[in-house]
């Protein structure tokens, strides 16, 4: 069937981008507020974060364009703090620990596959033999 493609502005793209930025930035601030007591190192702790933003963006944003995966990990991450931040304001605590692991854990077995599918894609692999390729893992 015929689906008809949305095409978004340049204007649109930047105006949603800088939303969502400012947004997470207000999130950022009011966790900061919460976890330090002297206002000067929330501002010099929010200059370095944006600062690094700002500096390493293109590097990050080449990173996702040749590694997707990586962008459907960050989304998932990004589900995992929201609902644990749904859990929290229903009064359910979860022990922060437990959270770390479970990322560390997910971004050391994406790491892992993709260093094999980089290895295989460079032998040229057929599906069967990268198969096996994870089995000898």
């Amino acid at each position: 069937e015929d689906v008809e493609a949305k095409s978004i502005t340049m204007f649109k793209a930047i105006t949603q981008i800088v939303l969502i930025d400012i947004v997470f930035s207000f999130d950022s601030i009011l966790t900061a507020v919460g976890l330090v007591e002297d206002v000067e190192i929330m501002i010099v702790a929010v200059i370095i974060s944006m600062s690094m933003m700002i500096v390493f963006a293109k590097t990050i944003s080449d990173f996702i364009e040749q590694n997707p995966t990586f962008k459907v990990l960050a989304l998932s991450f990004l589900i995992l703090v929201g609902f644990l931040l749904v859990l929290e304001g229903f009064g359910q605590h979860v022990e922060k620990g437990y959270v770390y692991f479970a990322i560390a854990f997910a971004f050391i077995v994406e790491i892992i596959n993709n260093r094999i599918r980089k290895k295989n894609h460079k032998k040229g692999l057929s599906v069967k033999e990268i198969k096996e390729s994870y089995d000898d893992v």
